[in-house]
């Protein structure tokens, strides 16, 4: 039997969580109800998540952000996230404009879950306009297909997707972009989440689970036995996200 280290005591809790889901999950047995969420992050030590509704994301998006701004008010753990219909980037720019004047700061997207294209045009109307309101951006998919949506925009984006084997993707696009994030869920190999705070900084990190989707241990003990400074996990813990929220480190 493999014995682990104990972890540091600055370790054992996580600040935000960007990558946080609730609501309806199709064709799956999984309770994925607020309350269910909050228990898992409270579970493994996260204090606080991003919180966004699979209602916007899958059926029908005022009602899920409608949602989701109840469901931060009855737990105040969590930060409303918004959600937009790539597919309507008419209607998604009005319902951006809905949550920016709301006081909504972060969007996030889901282009494979709505079956749009990196390429298509609606995807990028809707990344133009979100800029243009300051919002930050979440999104899914492979960062290899999906980064150029984002780029040459000053956009302010986590990846949530990014796999140990886009590493290298992911740092030399960094560093001309300083609004790139990723995600460290599916940093999973022996020093992905090191190769990226040493060669672009730590800045450039942020933790993820996808609660409830994903089982938070994996995720959640990879970051806390990665070889960073104190300094570095703070800032990948809470230090990133908090940044976008006007938040000092």
């Amino acid at each position: 039997m493999v014995t682990l280290p104990p972890l540091p005591a600055e370790r054992h809790e996580i600040g935000i969580d960007v990558d946080v889901l609730f609501g309806a999950v199709p064709h799956r047995q999984l309770d994925a109800s607020l309350d269910a969420v909050a228990k898992q992050q409270e579970r493994h030590g996260i204090r606080r998540g991003l919180l966004c509704s699979l209602r916007g994301a899958l059926f029908d998006v005022c009602s899920g952000n409608d949602e989701t701004r109840k469901a931060v008010e009855q737990q105040q753990r969590f930060v409303q996230v918004g959600s937009v219909d790539i597919r309507d980037a008419l209607g998604a720019e009005d319902e951006i404009g809905r949550l920016a004047e709301s006081g909504v700061r972060i969007l996030r997207l889901f282009p494979p879950e709505q079956w749009v294209e990196p390429c298509s045009p609606g995807l990028a109307a809707v990344v133009d306009t979100a800029v243009g309101h300051d919002m930050v951006l979440l999104t899914s998919g492979d960062f290899s297909q999906f980064w150029r949506p984002f780029a040459d925009r000053g956009a302010r984006v986590c990846f949530l997707d990014v796999h140990a084997y886009r590493v290298a993707d992911f740092v030399v696009t960094a560093r001309r972009e300083p609004g790139f994030v990723a995600s460290t869920r599916m940093l999973v190999g022996p020093d992905s989440i090191e190769r990226i705070a040493g060669e672009v900084g730590a800045q450039h990190l942020a933790y993820g689970s996808r609660t409830p989707l994903h089982d938070v241990m994996p995720s959640a003990l990879r970051l806390r036995m990665a070889g960073l400074t104190k300094q570095e996990w703070k800032q990948v813990t809470g230090g990133t996200a908090g940044s976008w929220l006007g938040e000092e480190l």
